[in-house]
């Protein structure tokens, strides 16, 4: 049985910087408006907002060809910006209910975009324990 890493991702980021606008369910306040890398499952935005894990979106982003992708979202990870590769504080959002055909045209767009520069090497990576036992 192998272990599963936790860069082993169902969807594969891109380093795109497009212009979005990520605001706070609860209270309307915008979280961010750029982002550092994107995928079908998630975006990684910065943030000077303090923002805790959990916490419901609204996503709102454009890609290519103009079209207007609007969706839910969740907080699944921050980065407090404190190790030296970090580009500052971020969020890592979890899309919620994207539908199947945006999804599709998203990855069709995204095809041509390189991945982001990996920060850890293999040796380094982490395991992820959770998927290592669900697998089982």
């Amino acid at each position: 049985m192998n272990l599963i890493h936790l860069q082993e991702r169902r969807a594969i980021r891109r380093a795109i910087q497009i212009d979005c606008q990520v605001v706070r369910e609860r209270d309307f306040k915008i979280v961010g408006e750029r982002t550092v890398d994107l995928s079908t499952d998630g975006m990684l935005v910065p943030t000077e907002l303090d923002v805790e894990p959990g916490e419901e979106l609204f996503v709102s982003f454009q890609l290519m060809f103009g079209i207007q992708v609007d969706v839910g979202g969740k907080i699944a990870r921050l980065i407090r910006g404190l190790r030296t590769d970090d580009q500052g504080p971020c969020v890592g959002v979890k899309f919620d209910g994207l539908d199947p055909v945006t999804r599709h045209i998203m990855r069709g767009s995204l095809r041509k975009v390189p991945p982001p520069l990996p920060r850890r090497s293999r040796r380094e990576a982490r395991i992820d324990y959770a998927a290592t036992v669900l697998a089982i």
